[in-house]
């Protein structure tokens, strides 16, 4: 257990951005759960995330110790887009989960990068070596990975900043009148399901902004450029505007097309090189059931 009294320089701080500031390797996301998960009160009473704390308050939390788990390198198959000592840029395939978890101990993009690469970062712990950033296991195309602590801070720094491009194309349920638009709504996790994230007063600051390619009778098909990177960000802002994802089996209609999740690729990726400071600029093409879902539809 440990005890914080609060003193006068956080005192009227929320209480998650307190313990974030007091427990810098712990990111404010994880420290909600914390919170979320009743581990942490103030003055012997379990508080929400957004609670504001005033001088003299006691603190307390207890975090269970992590059980790291045991990953193993497995020779999977990698599109690998750029290589170099220092990143590593792939195009991961729909299906992939990105990182080792309880339900997803293998067959993960960390299980097969350390197959591929003598060394990865560190700085995420053993769970996600060199995960950097990450997509969701049924979004598609490009992440980059960093292989040492220097390019990892380098690349997140970059991340903080808001320097990264990042641009998704993705086919919505009905069709957007406008052309352009930019969708500025905080995220956070669910009250209401807290395995969904949504659209929350308290949540963390997301912007995203659209452009359309092409209108179908019941669809459009998007690019998305993000400008921050919360979770899930695309699938519930667009769910937030009323044009979910085709195939999103957590934010979509019910009645949806078949794509086996949602119809989400994250096709273009630019960023600066953590050593050498170049310019680097990917981009990689929707997957065939991606181009051969958007031939099926009708005009």
């Amino acid at each position: 257990m440990t005890v914080y009294v609060v003193e006068e320089q956080n005192s009227k701080k929320r209480i998650d951005k307190l313990l974030s500031d007091i427990n810098p390797d712990q990111s404010r996301s994880q420290v909600q759960d914390w919170i979320s998960k009743g581990l942490v009160t103030v003055n012997g009473n379990v508080v929400k995330a957004n609670h504001k704390c005033h001088l003299g308050d006691k603190v307390e939390w207890s975090i269970p110790e992590v059980q790291p788990l045991e990953i193993e390198a497995e020779n999977i198959p990698l599109d690998v887009v750029y290589e170099d000592s220092d990143v590593i840029v792939v195009n991961k395939p729909k299906g992939m989960v990105v990182h080792p978890s309880v339900g997803h101990p293998n067959g993960t993009l960390v299980n097969a990068l350390l197959y591929h690469c003598d060394d990865l970062s560190g700085i995420n712990g053993v769970e996600r070596p060199g995960i950097v950033h990450r997509i969701d296991k049924d979004t598609s195309g490009l992440l980059v990975a960093a292989k040492n602590d220097v390019a990892h801070k380098r690349l997140a720094d970059q991340l903080s900043n808001k320097t990264i491009e990042r641009r998704y194309e993705a086919l919505v349920h009905g069709v957007i009148e406008h052309d352009t638009g930019m969708i500025d709504a905080p995220i956070g996790r669910d009250p209401k399901d807290r395995q969904r994230m949504g659209i929350v007063e308290n949540g963390r600051n997301a912007i995203t902004h659209f452009r359309v390619i092409k209108r179908y009778q019941k669809y459009t098909h998007v690019e998305c450029q993000l400008e921050t990177g919360r979770t899930h960000q695309i699938r519930v802002h667009m769910r937030y505007i009323g044009f979910p994802l085709v195939g999103d089996p957590k934010y979509g209609p019910r009645k949806t097309l078949d794509t086996n999740g949602q119809a989400l690729h994250a096709k273009v990726l630019g960023f600066k090189h953590p050593k050498t400071n170049e310019e680097l600029y990917f981009e990689v093409e929707p997957p065939a059931y991606f181009n051969d879902l958007l031939g099926t539809l009708d005009l």
